[in-house]
């Protein structure tokens, strides 16, 4: 157990920690819970709650001491309280001290780095402020309308199957193509870009290899944005006033790409679960009594992208949900428990339809800056999908669906899916699973065959004569124009981005 004077608790016996193989496995120094051995987390999460209240203690890796922000007001007055909580590690007591290694597990998430999200006072303005700046423009109906083509293009990869893994064929695809495209670097996308921005952030052997690959990529952006200033992200971080450097640049693009790829991807796997496996969600849906994007919001209350984030850490010493918090300790932001705190949601099967008081996207001053890019992707990327593929179904038992948990968050593995197969479809039309109607060119000559001549009929009129000129045929009356759009129709292809 850590020296008193910066452990979470000020109770315990460092010689009651149990013999390996005791039922009190998960337990280390103190009787506290090892987070990182948790079976179930959310069930931990609510044990703590019940022991300690709003704000509980616990172990992470090499028994590392660090408290559970688990109600939703004390996550908030964490966030939102600069003078007295910071997101920069350096004022950590268990790394200053000794007890983080450099090769700790969590040391990527927690490490300090020269950025926005762990910076603090007039830096943090300036970086922030340009990373702010640079999202600030953009046209989110050209965005839908980009995400909604995407989306032909993925469901165009294996519509004609009738089979498909929605995780590992669309949702891992979708987020990386539409952040290219902002970030400034389409053409640069490749499935390349997918595999390593899967294998950095799962810490595969290939992890190293592929953020190398991916820094290079961002850098070689960086530069080619300073010789040549565009309006995309990457132009407008370049010639913000701020003055980044091209490493300042290229590792806020990094965060940018990174941050808005994984909570986005578990966001698509996480509300396509949900359509899927539960009629009455989906009934919802298709009845028109909840839009995509009330679904969107639903799942980012009940299945957030990210469970917690590391870190926060303590200014000065200060009490917060009745514990006393001392100036070093560190703090894991509790979104996950945070969202089903009973104070504010006694009964989790209530709708949450128009409530954007989750804790998903986090708050104060380092909320993220791309939530709205996030909630778009999904939102555009989901109805489309559903648009082309109606009749999709899951293609195993529910119960046979497994997730990668980590303290962080919880990744849906795969979800495979079967529907009736598809044709594809030109990118650039709205997604519909009816066939595309065929192409007709103004006139037609030549003789039908005798499948396509229609039943005589007689005529109510006399034929309008033909003229000739130039040897083309000329037509006689103007065909009629359709019928215009009524203001609703004209709304929602408006809204979807056509």
């Amino acid at each position: 157990m850590t020296p008193e004077r910066h452990a979470p608790t000020g109770t315990g016996d460092p010689l009651l920690e149990p013999p390996p193989g005791c039922p009190a496995h998960g337990l280390g120094p103190g009787g506290l819970h090892r987070l990182h051995e948790a079976d179930d987390l959310d069930e931990l999460y609510e044990k703590l709650r019940e022991q300690h209240g709003p704000v509980a203690p616990a172990l992470l890796h090499d028994d590392v001491p660090m408290w559970v922000v688990l109600g939703h007001a004390e996550n908030l007055h964490m966030v939102s309280t600069p003078a007295q909580f910071c997101r920069d590690s350096r004022i950590w007591t268990p790394l200053n001290e000794g007890m983080v290694k450099p090769d700790h597990p969590l040391m990527p998430h927690i490490a300090w780095q020269p950025i926005c999200s762990h910076a603090e006072g007039e830096e943090h303005k300036r970086l922030r402020g340009a990373v702010t700046s640079a999202m600030a423009d953009i046209d989110y109906r050209e965005l839908r309308r980009h995400i909604k083509r995407y989306t032909q293009r993925l469901v165009n990869r294996f519509c004609e199957e009738g089979r498909a893994d929605l995780v590992g064929q669309f949702a891992e695809h979708l987020p990386m193509g539409v952040m290219c495209h902002l970030l400034g670097m389409p053409d640069a996308y490749s499935d390349r870009m997918v595999e390593a921005a899967r294998d950095t952030l799962k810490g595969t052997e290939t992890a190293i290899a592929s953020h190398a690959y991916l820094m290079e990529a961002l850098g070689r952006l960086a530069a080619e944005r300073r010789a040549r200033p565009e309006d995309d992200i990457a132009g407008r971080l370049v010639t913000h006033p701020a003055g980044l450097t091209d490493d300042e640049v290229r590792e806020h693009l990094r965060v940018v790409l990174l941050a808005a790829y994984e909570a986005t991807v578990n966001l698509i796997a996480n509300v396509l679960r949900v359509v899927l496996t539960h009629p009455g969600f989906r009934a919802q849906l298709n009845g028109g009594q909840m839009p995509v994007y009330e679904a969107v919001e639903q799942s980012l209350w009940d299945e957030p992208p990210f469970s917690t984030v590391f870190a926060y850490f303590a200014k000065q010493d200060t009490e917060l949900g009745g514990q006393r918090i001392r100036a070093g300790d560190g703090l894991l932001l509790g979104i996950a428990p945070g969202n089903v705190d009973p104070r504010i949601r006694p009964d989790l099967d209530a709708s949450m339809q128009g409530n954007r008081a989750h804790l998903a996207f986090g708050g104060g001053p380092h909320e993220c800056p791309g939530q709205d890019i996030g909630r778009a992707i999904a939102d555009a990327g989901i109805d489309a999908l559903l648009m082309r593929l109606p009749d999709v179904q899951l293609a195993c038992d529910e119960d046979e669906l497994r997730w990668r948990s980590s303290i962080a968050s919880r990744h849906l593995v795969e979800l495979p899916v079967r529907f009736e197969p598809k044709a594809q479809q030109d990118i650039r039309q709205q997604p519909s699973h009816a066939p595309a109607p065929a192409q007709r060119t103004a006139w037609h000559v030549g003789i039908p065959r005798p499948e396509e001549r229609p039943e005589p009929k007689a005529p109510a009129h006399p034929p309008e004569p033909v003229s000739f000129t130039a040897g083309r045929p000329q037509p006689g009356p103007e065909p009629q124009q359709p019928r215009p759009r009524g203001a609703w129709q004209r709304f929602l292809l408006w809204w979807r981005g056509y």
